[in-house]
């Protein structure tokens, strides 16, 4: 954590804005729908589901085919933002975000791509240790994307955060030689600049499932500009800055638990001893 800023009111009514989170409509008395992360109409992303006690999930969907950069940035972004409040690059993604309260933070990560069912998969390491095998399936939740894991720490001694960086599209998607462009600039000591918009989702399982039972505190960016800054850092070991604009009226938490992930993004990162 560099820094976090004040909540501030952004975005424009969720009909235009080119990124918002939806309930899928289902029939009368069939129960809630999906969670779902639209983008420019389109469902980009399943996410936790409603009821708190399934497991987190993020999951790229079919139509999830494009990225949210704004050109107007570009060049403020590729180099290191000094302030979580920057109106110049907030303002920009302005009418891009679902009218909401935000909170801004300006954290600095190191991400690690993973790809999923190979080692430092959450979802078929942790996430099994606590909820078990998909009932119906046999295997672990799949999110059928590569994505990035920066951090990750105590809550309390029944609760852990994880937070990731979603792309929106593969970074098998991304122009080479613009990745080998950051790769040149950070390994000249530059860190430049992502922007995510960001959900907090706190998933417990019911109870009697597996013994390894305690919170999942599932931090998710989804990318809205720096899919190339993050595929270098990733490749190189270098670092990034992220932007995140937290949406405080998404997610699956309390007020409460909102308002304390700035004082536990900026602990020390710590991981979770499978059991304990």
């Amino acid at each position: 954590m560099i820094e976090s800023g004040e909540p501030r009111r952004l975005g424009v009514p969720a009909p235009e804005a080119r990124l918002r989170f939806e309930a899928e409509q289902r029939k009368t008395g069939s129960g809630p729908g999906r969670r779902l992360l639209v983008v420019d109409g389109d469902p980009a992303f399943e996410l936790s589901f409603w009821c708190g006690t399934c497991p987190f999930l993020f999951q790229r969907l079919e139509s999830a085919r494009q990225t949210l950069s704004l050109e107007s940035v570009q060049e403020r972004l590729t180099g290191t933002l000094a302030d979580p409040d920057d109106d110049g690059v907030i303002d920009a993604f302005h009418a891009v975000l679902p009218e909401d309260e935000y909170l801004p933070m300006l954290l600095r990560v190191e991400p690690r791509l993973v790809v999923p069912g190979r080692p430092g998969d959450y979802f078929s390491g942790e996430q099994v240790a606590t909820w078990g095998l998909d009932q119906f399936w046999g295997l672990p939740q799949y999110p059928h994307t590569p994505y990035y894991r920066t951090f990750e720490t105590a809550v309390d001694a029944s609760a852990h955060l994880y937070e990731f960086v979603v792309p929106m599209v593969p970074p098998t998607w991304n122009t080479r030689e613009r990745v080998e462009e950051y790769a040149e600039l950070m390994g000249r000591g530059t860190v430049p600049t992502a922007v995510a918009v960001s959900t907090l989702d706190v998933c417990e399982p019911a109870v009697g499932g597996p013994t390894d039972h305690y919170r999942h505190w599932g931090l998710t960016h989804f990318l809205l500009d720096g899919h190339h800054k993050l595929e270098a850092a990733a490749s190189g070991g270098h670092p990034v800055q992220l932007l995140s604009l937290l949406a405080l009226g998404e997610g699956l938490a309390q007020e409460e638990e909102r308002a304390r992930l700035p004082a536990l993004r900026a602990q020390s990162p710590s991981a979770r001893s499978l059991g304990n």
